[in-house]
């Protein structure tokens, strides 16, 4: 279950890269941060301590990554608004072959323009992670948010 010092800041980087990129709203970095096959849900807590395969949104690779991309860019209309990501120092749960799978905890606040910003979504990543020609990926990341209760509509990433 350990890894080395260098996988471990690895794991950190990889963090704060991805929290980076989607805070800062240039949506064509966010499918750069996973494998080409590769899973991205956004799923209620009660869904996933049940079992139940109902997401809000699920992804299953990185070709439909950019299409979420190309449908927050140029055909969505919505209220635009920013976010930004508090997330927690990532645990190493399991390193299985050449797949780490960590969990972080994550808040997401949420600021209109013209209004006081709000906690947004707040959860857990569960995650494998894995080494690529081009540094650690996600292979999958599971975004499990913790209310039943979600705006009525999530644009961007978590």
């Amino acid at each position: 279950m350990m890894v080395d010092m260098q996988t471990w800041f690895g794991i950190q980087q990889l963090y704060a890269d991805y929290t980076s990129a989607v805070d800062s709203g240039n949506w064509n970095l966010w499918p750069d941060f996973f494998t080409e096959k590769c899973v991205y849900k956004l799923q209620a807590r009660e869904n996933h301590e049940r079992g139940f395969p109902l997401a809000t949104l699920s992804l299953t690779s990185k070709g439909m990554l950019k299409d979420r991309v190309y449908g927050i860019t140029e055909t969505l209309y919505h209220d635009p608004y920013y976010q930004r990501h508090v997330v927690g120092t990532p645990i190493i749960r399991k390193v299985q072959g050449e797949r780490i799978f960590s969990e972080a905890n994550y808040a997401v606040f949420r600021t209109k323009y013209d209004k006081e910003s709000m906690v947004f979504n707040v959860g857990r990543y569960l995650d494998v992670i894995v080494q690529t020609a081009d540094g650690l990926k996600f292979e999958e990341r599971l975004c499990v948010f913790d209310s039943e209760m979600i705006p009525n509509s999530i644009i961007y990433p978590i």
